[in-house]
């Protein structure tokens, strides 16, 4: 009889601790079961006792809680929409009820005090700079190591860990993000290279090894083609193209498990690739660029559609008005800017820029000679010699020190400029005159007039050349010209 009863009926088994989560969305308390294949938390309401049994249970011992825990959190996709309490597997329901029942009724200080009580990840950082992280845990919260990349395989893409983080491209990828901005690669085929340009993701297998995910450049989405059960109205269609963020939220339907999503849609501006986002993963702001949202508005922003803000401050300090609105692909509230608004504006600027500068042109046709030079007032006979163009000798003259100096001055009509000189009234004028003897080289090499000094001179004269250079030149010019007669 002793063999048919249990073997563990006398056996207490060992306490272990369990994780509660609080999500930081619908403020709902719900006990942890493990994560999905994709990253998704799994989650049991404390209400469900039949799936109690089924909770994570980690040994009490810290070093090995901790070290489960970072894991754990590595794993997870969108870890920070999530506060994470450890609790005893024994105390966890009634834990998780009370806790439920504090949150519903506690103000936002109150829900601050429970920061103290939250369980984070040791900090395993990868990067380099992580002197500079170490007080942003959003750098801290990676789902990825470097290690468990496959580095063989990049390397036939021309990638290496240097090259990625170079190009800051290693901080979204380990955290399970695409890359900001289009890769270089190069694909061998044998017989033929192809290189392109790229974004990259990781991607967990179903074997649990990390794999490389290229998102390749399409000409334009294919909007007639169901996605993830999704219809595109023409609507949809219009806001895809437009500004990349379809403006609704719809039920997909994932094609694995035929769970039915709400989800937001956005397109990739950089490969036109359709990207689909939880909304229940949809995170806003309270305060962008200084405009605190209002419940009205962030509800605006939680249905996916855009919402126009007035009198936001730039970070240079001027005001501005501006759509924004969430994007799947992005994951968080981007800015949406009208091109054609843009052009116009762009337009006119260049219409403006260029009635001033006519304007400007015009006035300074039109701009009379000061009569004040550095706080010298010209009396009537200078002012008329200098209105006319002329060059005008201006004493009495004072420098920053409060030196006396002297000078001659002329008004430049071209650039409405008054033109300054210490010592010579006719420098600016004799710069652009030609000098006598390069007129005379002028006419005898160009226009083939004769200067008696160097008619009989062959070649062609040198600079500022007005006689015989050299005695083979002199001996030339000894020479009687030939007489040019006409042919009959």
């Amino acid at each position: 009889m002793g063999d048919n009863q249990p073997n563990n009926t006398n056996e207490i088994e060992p306490a272990a601790d369990t994780l509660l989560v609080l999500n930081i969305h619908n403020n709902r308390i719900e006990l942890v079961k493990g994560i999905d294949k994709e990253g998704n938390l799994q989650r049991v309401p404390p209400e469900n006792k039949k799936d109690n049994d089924q909770l994570i249970r980690v040994d009490k011992h810290g070093d090995v809680f901790s070290n489960f825990f970072s894991n754990f959190y590595r794993q997870l996709k969108n870890p920070t929409h999530f506060n994470f309490f450890k609790v005893s597997q024994y105390d966890a329901v009634d834990t998780a009820k009370d806790l439920q029942q504090y949150v519903n009724q506690a103000s936002p200080e109150e829900k601050g005090q429970l920061k103290e009580y939250e369980i984070l990840p040791k900090n395993n950082n990868p990067l380099k700079n992580q002197k500079t992280m170490e007080n942003n845990t959003e750098h801290q919260e990676y789902r990825f190591q470097p290690e468990q990349i496959d580095w063989k395989t990049m390397e036939k893409f021309g990638l290496t860990q240097e090259k990625l983080e170079k190009m800051n491209a290693m901080d979204p990828l380990l955290r399970g993000y695409k890359t900001n901005t289009l890769i270089p690669i190069t694909i061998n085929l044998g017989a033929a290279v192809s290189k392109m340009d790229v974004r990259l993701s990781l991607q967990e297998g179903d074997t649990g090894d990390i794999g490389i995910k290229l998102h390749g450049i399409r000409r334009e989405p294919n909007l007639n083609l169901k996605f993830l059960g999704h219809e595109f109205s023409e609507e949809d269609k219009k806001n895809l193209m437009e500004n990349g963020n379809m403006g609704r939220v719809v039920d997909l339907v994932n094609p694995k498990t035929d769970e039915i999503i709400p989800s937001i849609i956005s397109r990739d501006r950089l490969t036109n690739e359709l990207v689909a986002y939880r909304a229940e993963y949809m995170k806003i702001p309270d305060e962008i660029k200084g405009i605190k949202l209002d419940e009205h508005q962030k509800q605006t922003l939680l249905e996916g559609k855009p919402l126009y803000l007035e009198g936001m401050t730039s970070t240079k300090g001027t005001f501005f008005d501006a759509t924004v609105q969430f994007n799947a692909d992005k994951r968080y509230v981007e800015f949406i800017f009208d091109n054609s608004q843009k052009n116009q504006q762009s337009q006119s600027q260049k219409d403006s820029d260029q009635q001033n500068q006519n304007y400007d042109q015009n006035q300074n046709k039109n701009t009379e000679p000061p009569r004040v030079f550095r706080d010298k007032e010209l009396d009537e006979k200078q002012y008329e010699k200098f209105k006319a163009g002329e060059t005008v000798y201006v004493s009495g003259l004072v420098d920053s020190k409060g030196k006396e100096y002297k000078g001659y001055i002329t008004f430049n009509k071209e650039t409405s400029k008054t033109d300054f000189s210490f010592t010579n009234p006719n420098m600016l004028r004799e710069k652009a005159q030609p000098s006598e003897s390069h007129k005379t080289q002028t006419a005898v090499n160009t226009d083939g007039k004769t200067n008696e000094a160097t008619k009989n001179i062959k070649e062609p004269l040198q600079s500022k050349q007005q006689e015989a250079a050299n005695k083979q030149q002199q001996e030339q010019q000894k020479k009687p010209a030939r007489s040019r007669g006409r042919k009959m």
